[in-house]
């Protein structure tokens, strides 16, 4: 019998226009990057408390250079990839003590194999770090853009993986030991643009294979009228990245 087909909720053409996007507005002297900055600091943090200092890492994503950075701090010899100039779905190659994929993963067809081939891309004893945007994520922005178009909703932001499904997975890939958690990142927000650019700036913008039209004037209004809906008294409106951490050890 062949094998079941791996379903192409993402288009991978899409996917590498916004990472060199990305690239390019993070030149940017204001450019967000405090996603990434986040997952630079939980690394090192997690690196510490396990007394672990790889000679060797690998760095899927990462468009600041802020987790690459951190593990040539430890005394890595770092080498990153992006996905210009590589396929998290086809072998990795090398034999690294940490492979790190920094919101990545969770835009990829074939998750399991992903997942699989970070793990062979390790060397014995090695460890993988994997995070993600999960699910429960930008609550405000999802209200605001149904409200946006009340009558025809199209799909504008990717399914998520919550904690859960994320440590099947890990069990799924054969890691031999694996932990899955997570932690919030609360940012505040003016108004809707100014989260739309955040999110461009660290790629995380939609990548469906199916994308939807853009909004026009009308619905892009109602969007930040709903978004704003929900400020506080100092006109922000508190917006939260549910951050799922995936960690993995390799026999």
């Amino acid at each position: 019998m062949s094998a079941t087909p791996v379903p192409r909720i993402f288009d991978q053409a899409r996917r590498r226009r916004r990472w060199q996007r990305a690239l390019a507005r993070q030149r940017g002297a204001d450019a967000a990057d405090f996603l990434y900055r986040s997952f630079a600091d939980e690394i090192e943090d997690r690196l510490g408390f396990m007394n672990l200092r790889p000679r060797t890492a690998l760095v899927l994503g990462d468009p600041a250079g802020h987790a690459q950075a951190a593990l040539a701090r430890l005394g890595a010899d770092v080498t990153s990839a992006s996905p210009l100039d590589t396929d998290e779905e086809r072998a990795l190659g090398g034999s690294h003590d940490l492979v790190a994929s920094l919101a990545m993963l969770d835009t990829v067809n074939d998750v399991p194999g992903a997942l699989i081939h970070m793990r062979n891309a390790l060397a014995p004893g090695g460890i993988a770090m994997i995070a993600f945007v999960g699910a429960g994520s930008l609550a405000n922005l999802r209200r605001a853009l149904l409200a946006a178009e009340p009558d025809r909703q199209a799909a504008r932001m990717h399914p998520m993986i919550d904690i859960q499904a994320g440590s099947a997975l890990m069990q799924r890939a054969g890691f031999a030991r694996q932990v899955a958690d997570g932690y919030p990142l609360k940012v505040r927000y003016r108004g809707f643009d100014r989260l739309v650019g955040d999110l461009r700036d660290q790629a995380l913008t939609n990548v469906l294979a199916s994308p939807p039209p853009p909004l026009g004037r009308a619905a892009a209004g109602r969007a930040r009228d709903a978004f704003l809906s929900s400020a506080d008294a100092e006109g922000r409106v508190t917006e939260t990245f549910e951050i799922v951490t995936l960690t993995g050890w390799k026999d």
